[in-house]
């Protein structure tokens, strides 16, 4: 009895479980909760309906809250092409066209048109698929809205509407932070500028602060070509000038690092015939003075081991518009002369009449050539909003041409440029010390002082190309020569110039 009870139980198992799997094989595919609400929707149907309600969700933003509020239910199974009907009206719409006032083409690259958040879906079909969604981004709105906000705060700015350009700056600071690369960057820094304006936090004197402006230098000379390009072509206007000359003086107007004068020092080792005797005086700020005379002594243990012979003064100036005749020790009719400037005669524009007075200067000690490398951009207009405009143009570029691989070098040089950002939005009068000019300007100023242009020559630039086509990642940047002059740019805008000058003797 008791095998035959084990037997019926046995049996009665059996049938359970026939009817449980037959049951199973039924349900099968199903999503279980949905089974129980009787529904038979295929869990893979409904992983198709999460996916295209996260693509919906992408589309609308915040907007697809509100379809919770609706009363009507579908039945699941529906749900895809009630999805689907929704994405293809939203894909439907006019797509609203950036506001013509505001020129966004000339911020280079992704920097105004990063990869956005938003999406746009697609439907494709074949006769052997079914139809799928086909995901498209939409890069261009969230970077043109940064773009406009920036511009809307800086002109709230200008006209006096704190209040405005309160809010607007801090629209811009979540509209950056939803972006990635340099345009992030570039906004990041130009929207501080902006915060530091409207709340009257102004940047530190940089005067304070010249040690570590010269440590950035260096990582913004390793990172990338320009003070690279700035130091050949300037080095080769020296050593055509010098090349039959006994004795040369070079006078640096901002010696930093002393980075420019080992090339030189080597060239002029190099010279046929023998070098001559070089002279260099550094000038540098009273914050500085120490450690010029330390870049003196390591340029004179290079010029000893290659032979030549190396005389080196240092100079202290907080102003170059106090620099006087007599403190240069100029030997009239023994040495060819040289004056040296790498981005620091824009900074004497913060006073009125002070770069006439050092012009006068210079030409009292009639140098045989002047070089001079600037920053190719207007930032010393009269109206806030134009000078805005412009930076905001190239300093994207700027920050474009440097992006990559994240490094300590690269990082150093993002903030040697927003350094100059903020000095330029943030500050005025004689603070505002970033006043950059273009080189019809700087023409202009030359020309009115009593010098005439220096050819650099065809020669400069073939070499400054092929020494920019063996520089790694220099894909994008360019030379061009402009009568006379060398400019570097990256892609189509050109962003540094060297140019050179000789005193006129014929008044």
């Amino acid at each position: 009895m008791k095998r035959e009870h084990n037997h019926r139980e046995s049996s009665a198992g059996k049938v359970g479980s026939s009817s449980m799997t037959a049951c199973k094989e039924e349900t099968a595919g199903f999503d279980e909760l949905l089974v129980v609400l009787g529904y038979k929707v295929r869990s893979s149907d409904m992983a198709d309906v999460a996916h295209k309600l996260e693509q919906l969700e992408m589309v609308l933003g915040d907007g697809i809250s509100h379809l919770s509020d609706d009363t009507v239910h579908y039945n699941p199974s529906d749900l895809s092409g009630w999805v689907n009907s929704l994405l293809s009206d939203h894909n439907n719409q006019e797509i609203t066209e950036p506001d013509p006032d505001y020129d966004l083409s000339a911020i280079p690259g992704s920097a105004a048109y990063p990869r956005g958040k938003r999406m746009r879906i697609e439907s494709s079909s074949s006769t052997t698929t079914t139809t799928r969604s086909v995901v498209v981004l939409d890069s261009q709105e969230t970077g043109v809205r940064l773009v406009h906000a920036l511009l809307a705060c800086a002109e709230s700015v200008q006209q006096n509407n704190f209040k405005l350009a309160d809010a607007l700056v801090k629209q811009v600071g979540l509209l950056a932070s939803a972006q990635a690369g340099a345009m992030r960057k570039v906004a990041t820094y130009f929207a501080e500028g902006l915060a530091r304006r409207i709340y009257r936090i102004y940047p530190r004197d940089d005067a304070g602060l010249s040690s570590f402006s010269d440590t950035l230098q260096v990582h913004f000379y390793e990172s990338c070509p320009y003070l690279k390009f700035a130091h050949f072509t300037a080095n080769q206007a020296m050593l055509e000038a010098f090349a039959t000359a006994e004795k040369v003086h070079v006078i640096d107007l901002g010696l930093n690092q002393g980075l420019q004068w080992p090339a030189l020092i080597q060239a002029l080792a190099l010279r046929p015939g023998g070098p001559p005797d070089f002279r260099l005086t550094g000038i540098g700020s009273s914050l500085t003075g120490e450690s010029i005379r330390e870049v003196g002594w390591k340029l004179g243990q290079l010029a000893s081991t290659i032979g030549v012979n190396f005389e080196f003064k240092s100079i202290v100036l907080n102003n170059l518009s106090d620099l006087k005749p007599e403190m240069l020790e100029i030997q009239i009719g023994s040495e060819s002369v040289a004056v040296n400037s790498v981005f620091e005669l824009h900074r004497l524009l913060a006073n009125p009449g002070s770069i006439e007075k050092f012009l006068s200067t210079i030409k009292s000690i009639k140098p045989d050539i002047v070089t001079v490398v600037e920053q190719e951009a207007n930032h010393n207009g009269a109206v806030f909003l134009d000078r805005f405009t412009e930076s905001l143009h190239y300093y994207s570029s700027l920050f474009d041409s440097i992006e990559g691989p994240p490094s300590q070098d690269r990082a150093m040089s993002e903030l040697y440029l927003g350094r100059q950002i903020l000095n330029l939005v943030a500050c005025e009068g004689e603070d505002r010390v970033e006043r950059h000019e273009t080189l019809v300007q700087w023409r202009n100023r030359f020309g009115l002082a009593g010098f005439k242009p220096v050819n650099i020559g065809s020669n400069a630039y073939k070499q400054a190309s092929m020494l920019l086509a063996l520089n790694a990642g220099a894909d994008g940047y360019n030379v061009e020569e402009n009568e006379g002059c060398l400019l570097l740019g990256w892609q189509t805008r050109p962003l540094i110039a060297t140019s050179a000058w000789r005193f006129s003797r014929v008044e």
